[in-house]
This record gives C-alpha cells, structure tokens and sequence, in this order.
C-alpha cells in the first residue's frame, strides 16, 4: 500500500486566474523537498495549476524525479476574475458548509473528495511512497470524508491548510494532518 504526501501549494500571489508562486513560496516548496527527501517518494504528481505545478517541480527537481499531472488533484474552485471576487467567496462557504452544493465554476465538497479519492485508489498498491501536490480546499474536501470533520484541526476548515504543509496517508488512512514542522 502506498503512503502519500499530500503537499499544499506553496504561497501563491494574490490574483485572479492561475497565479504562480511567490518568492516565499518557491522557498517553502525548497524547505519541503528537503523533509521529502528522508521519505525516498518514487514518484510526484501534480494538479494542472500552476501553484501546484510549480511546488511540484521544485520538490521533483530536488529529489530527481519527474512530474506527473492529474487534473483529480485540482480545487474545488479557482475563481479565474470573471466574476466579483465577493461572489466566489460566498459561493466558496456555502460548498464547504453544504457539501452537495455544486457552484457555477466548480465541484461540490463531495464531487471533489471523490475525485481526489479516485486518484488515490489508481495508486494505492504502487510500492513505497507519493509526493501529491495539490490544494487545500479539495485536500479538505478529501479529510472530511476519509477521517470525518471531528478529527480535523481546529480551524482547518474555516482557515484552510497552511502553504506546503504536509498531510500524510497511508493508503485511504489518515496519519498526520497539514503538519508545517518542516518549515520552522
């Protein structure tokens, strides 16, 4: 069974669309490949955006592995600037108090756990460990429903996962949540 390394984006700028990561945040993705590193991943992939995608080249390029894209591991929503930023936050709650709430420019709560949850069953008997470099939304939308909402961290839910924090499961088996050791 494999273990994965659930990797949060590192800190993005703040715009619309598909936004690359800040300065701090190529250096958090740096800190976080180090701590990958003791874990020997044979393997990284990543969601199509670009704040994923940049994490995970750099953690890929430090431990000398490719990436591999897998459009599972996108957010529940990434408000691309059509739209008053106003209403996508309000859209935004109201799928994360609502889990079957399907917003206009994106997936449910539960439409994105099963998504994520996909991905991860198509790698589960792969040998040894897996660097997923995705979002917090949907890794939240995936804790939710493999742990329930009682044995998430106070203010997971309301604040979201911290830049480059890492969530590791062993299979579908919850083991460490959004833990940002590493970058102290």
């Amino acid at each position: 069974m494999a273990i994965f390394y659930v990797v949060q984006h590192g800190e993005k700028e703040q715009h619309a669309g598909d936004p690359p990561l800040t300065a701090a945040g190529r250096a958090q993705a740096r800190r976080t490949a180090g701590r990958l590193r003791s874990f020997e991943p044979n393997a990284v992939f990543s969601s199509p955006l670009r704040r994923a995608r940049e994490t995970a080249g750099i953690i890929a390029s430090a431990l000398g592995l490719t990436v591999g894209e897998d459009a599972r591991l996108s957010e529940r929503m990434n408000w691309d600037g059509r739209r008053p930023l106003e209403d996508f936050l309000a859209d935004w709650h109201t799928a994360a108090r609502h889990r079957d709430f399907v917003p206009p420019d994106g997936d449910s709560s539960h439409q994105a756990a099963r998504r994520f949850q996909a991905f991860l069953d198509d790698h589960a008997q792969e040998p040894g460990s897996i660097v997923v470099c995705t979002h917090g939304g949907v890794t939240v939308d995936l804790l939710r429903t493999l742990a329930g909402e009682a044995s998430l961290p106070d203010g997971l839910l309301e604040y979201g996962v911290p830049p480059c924090a890492i969530t590791t499961l062993d299979g579908l088996r919850v083991v460490d949540i959004a833990s940002v050791r590493h970058l102290r």
